[in-house]
C-alpha cells in the first residue's frame, strides 16, 4: 500500500453533455436542475461521488460502503446497521476495506453508536459554464397503455440540448490521517473521475464525456489557493443556449495561469489530462495547454491511469 497522503489539492474537473439530463431532480418530475437565477445547470457531489463509486466497484474491484446490498431473495435491501454488520461493525476494518470511506468519509451505524468520518475528498455542487436551454420531448412508448387498447403509452421527458460542466474539488491532507486515504487512492480517485464520466452509459448520461481533469498540488503547509473554478471562463460569440458542442466555445485561462503563477512558491506541480477537443485561450489569443508549464513556472505532469 502507498504512503498516506501528506500535501493538500485542489481539482477541477469539466466535461460535457449532449441530449441528455446530467443530474434529475426527483422533486420536480426528474427534470435537469436548473438555477432559476443564472440559466445554469447544476449537478449535485452527490451525484459525482455515485459515479466514481460505480466505477470503482464495478470497474476497477474496489470495495465500496455506500452501495445496495440485497440480503434475501425477494431482493430486500440492507439498512446503514446491517451493511456495518458484514464488516463485524468494525470502523478499522470498513476504513481498510471501503475506498469510497477513505475518500468521502460517512456517518457509519454500529450496533450501539455511530461514527463519523469527514472525507478528504470534497466537492462543491457541479455548474455549467454557459446558461442552458431545456427541451420537453413527448413520445410512444412500446406497449399498450391497458390490455385490450390499440394505444400505446406516451413518454415524456426533459433534456438538456447541450451543458459543459465545471466541478471544483479539495483534498484534505488533515481528514485524510483519520481515513488514512493513500496516494493510490487518490489515483484511483481520479481515474473514477474521468472513466468513471465516460464509462456512466444509462439512457440519461450515454455521451457523457470528460474534457479537463487538472489538480494542483501544494508544498506549503495547511494552505491552498481556492476558488479555482471561478478562474475559468467560457467565451463564445452565439448565445449560451445555442451552444451544441466544444467546437462553439474556448475556455479562458487566463484568470487561472495568472494566480498560479503568482502562487508557484506555494505549489508542488500540477497534474493534468485534457480532451484534444476543448479548445483554450489566455489574453485574447489561442493557449495550448501544453504551454501552461512555461506559462506558471511549475511543474506539470500528465495524469496517467
Amino acid at each position: 500500500m502507498s504512503e498516506e497522503v501528506k500535501n493538500r489539492s485542489e481539482i477541477l474537473f469539466i466535461y460535457d453533455i449532449r441530449d441528455g439530463n446530467p443530474n434529475g431532480d426527483p422533486m420536480d418530475e426528474n427534470k435537469p436542475r436548473i438555477d432559476e437565477e443564472t440559466g445554469v445547470n447544476l449537478v449535485t457531489d452527490v451525484r459525482l461521488k455515485r459515479t466514481i463509486r460505480d466505477y470503482l466497484y464495478n470497474f476497477k474491484g474496489q470495495e465500496i460502503f455506500v452501495r445496495e446490498v440485497a440480503y434475501d431473495d425477494q431482493g430486500h435491501v440492507q439498512d446503514g446497521k446491517m451493511r456495518a454488520g458484514n464488516f463485524d461493525n468494525d470502523p478499522k476494518r470498513i476504513l481498510s476495506k471501503c475506498i469510497d470511506i477513505r475518500l468521502f468519509g460517512g456517518v457509519i451505524p454500529l450496533k450501539e453508536d455511530s461514527i463519523t468520518y469527514t472525507g478528504p475528498v470534497q466537492f462543491k455542487m457541479g455548474r455549467s459554464l454557459h446558461r442552458v436551454s431545456m427541451k420537453h420531448i413527448k413520445g410512444t412508448g412500446a406497449f399498450a397503455s391497458k390490455e385490450g387498447s390499440k394505444q400505446s403509452t406516451f413518454r415524456e421527458e426533459d433534456i438538456l440540448p447541450y451543458s459543459l460542466i465545471l466541478f471544483y474539488g479539495i483534498i484534505n491532507e488533515n481528514a485524510a490521517k483519520h481515513t488514512h486515504l493513500t496516494e493510490d487512492d487518490v489515483k484511483l480517485l481520479l481515474d473514477g473521475t474521468w472513466n468513471g464520466t465516460k464509462s456512466l452509459i444509462s439512457r440519461t448520461k450515454a455521451g457523457q464525456v470528460p474534457r479537463l481533469l487538472v489538480k494542483v498540488n501544494y508544498s506549503r503547509e495547511n494552505y491552498h489557493i481556492g476558488d479555482l473554478d471561478k478562474m475559468l471562463k467560457l467565451t463564445t460569440e452565439m448565445p449560451h443556449e445555442s451552444i451544441r458542442g466544444t467546437e462553439d466555445f474556448k475556455i479562458d485561462i487566463t484568470g487561472l495561469v495568472m494566480k498560479l503563477a503568482a502562487e508557484k512558491g506555494s505549489i508542488r506541480d500540477i497534474e493534468i489530462r485534457a480532451d484534444d477537443r476543448l479548445s483554450f485561450c489566455k489574453d485574447g489569443a489561442d493557449f495550448s495547454i501544453d504551454a501552461l508549464a512555461a506559462a506558471t513556472g511549475i511543474s506539470v505532469k500528465p495524469i496517467a491511469f
